[in-house]
């Protein structure tokens, strides 16, 4: 212990939760080495004396994950392996009061938009010159863009707002300018990332800006692919399409989360939107942008979801075909308009009807990758793993979406680009050659 305290403080941040945070904690770990402290992220080594747990608050199973890492962290202090335990993101924005009194062991607790408080915990002064600037987690080759925070929509299920406040969009200036560090970082691939990215502008500029936006992020020498993350259905932005399609390094990829089908269960959910509005958004976007891959996310087992509200939305996947698709069970969020539904369904018969819908989802995946076969696609490679190069087309984005196995004697640089012959093709994976 006492060997310890003579060393440097080192830092480990621990990342839960989604991608937003995944960026918050970077841009933690930029200001930490700015002001001269060592700083890692999720270390397995034991050779930190601080931890920062960025937690995730958005549903049951998150919180749950949370809670435990945090109680990790405590018994570790316990144990006299580290000296501070700090507590920052949403499910310390939203229930900090309740656990300082349940775990007291953690020495502070931050809510999301407190980055400068913690820094005050390492005497360290928020830097705002860096501002853009961020220590990624990420592969050097792809990155994280966040264009705005907070949410004005007020979906019935989602507790979102109360933890990240309203949406406050930052500048196009801004955003090409950190998306220009990112690039000399080595990053050729920005994922942009919102709590809600087509409302992008509306504060600032008293219109929908993403279209306008996305034409300066194409104009960024050595950014070679933009990829758009969810994208709000309700009063879509048309003109993005445009962009899209004219401009090479913007990929033709899509998350649109929609949550449900049912006219019934839209309503519900307060998705501003109908059935047949959502049928004719995805036959717009098609027309506009041949060859475009949507991806979706779904809701399963919300108050009062009939089996007809169920059939519906399996009846849904079969007409539009989405190309990729993830579900979520409904989580029963104290303070949000849904609470004060019944949530009567069991985690068990929510799970069923989750099971049940990607069953019709994972068919549809494996007959588009079959159409795949023995065309030729360019791929970005993210990793050697297991002796096979792991890639994605631009029609897949990382982690959620489709691999395709590489298997070649060649040395292929991590994050070049090569073109593939499609070999195979599962349910969810492809498989290739290089040409």
């Amino acid at each position: 212990m006492k060997t310890r305290k003579l060393k440097q403080d080192k830092v480990n941040i621990i990342t839960l939760g989604c991608s937003k945070n995944m960026v918050d904690s970077e841009v933690l770990s930029g200001q930490l080495q700015a002001n001269g402290i060592k700083v890692g992220h999720e270390s397995s080594k034991l050779d930190h004396n601080i931890v920062v747990v960025n937690t995730c608050g958005f549903i049951d199973k998150a919180k749950e994950e949370s809670v435990n890492t945090i109680l990790e962290q405590v018994e570790l202090k316990r144990e006299g392996k580290l000296d501070k335990v700090y507590i920052t993101g949403c499910l310390s924005e939203r229930y900090r009061h309740d656990l300082m009194n349940e775990i007291p062991e953690v020495d502070a607790w931050f809510g999301t938009m407190e980055l400068p408080l913690i820094l005050k915990q390492f005497n360290a002064d928020y830097k705002t010159e860096l501002v853009g600037e961020r220590l990624l987690s990420t592969p050097k080759h792809y990155a994280y863009l966040k264009i705005s925070e907070g949410c004005n929509r007020t979906c019935s299920f989602c507790a979102i707002p109360l933890m990240r406040g309203n949406h406050v969009s930052k500048t196009i200036e801004e955003v090409v300018a950190e998306a220009k560090k990112l690039v000399q970082m080595g990053v050729k691939e920005v994922m942009l990332i919102a709590q809600e990215l087509t409302y992008y502008g509306l504060d600032i500029y008293k219109k929908r800006a993403l279209s306008e936006l996305l034409k300066h992020l194409s104009d960024v020498k050595g950014l070679e692919w933009i990829r758009l993350h969810y994208a709000y259905p309700s009063k879509f932005p048309m003109d993005i399409l445009e962009v899209m399609r004219e401009r090479d390094n913007i990929c033709n990829y899509l998350d649109m989360p929609l949550q449900h089908i049912s006219n019934n269960m839209l309503k519900a959910m307060k998705r501003q939107m109908e059935t047949q509005e959502i049928y004719d958004l995805i036959a717009a976007i098609r027309d506009k942008v041949p060859g475009i891959a949507i991806r979706s996310t779904l809701i399963t087992g919300f108050p009062g979801e009939t089996r007809d509200d169920v059939e519906q939305l399996k009846q849904f996947l079969e007409d539009v075909r989405l190309d990729r698709v993830g579900i979520f069970t409904y989580s029963h969020e104290e303070n949000t308009s849904a609470y004060e539904f019944n949530d009567t369904l069991t985690s068990e018969e929510k799970e069923a009807r989750a099971q049940e819908i990607m069953e019709v989802q994972q068919e549809i995946s494996y007959e588009k990758n079959q159409e795949m076969l023995g065309k030729t696609y360019k791929v970005m490679v993210d990793k050697l793993e297991a002796g096979r190069y792991l890639a994605r087309t631009e029609f897949d984005s990382v982690e959620v979406d489709n691999e395709v196995l590489i298997a070649t004697n060649k040395k292929l640089p991590i994050g070049d680009f090569v073109n593939v012959k499609i070999t195979k093709a599962y349910d969810y994976d492809l498989e290739g050659e290089l040409v």
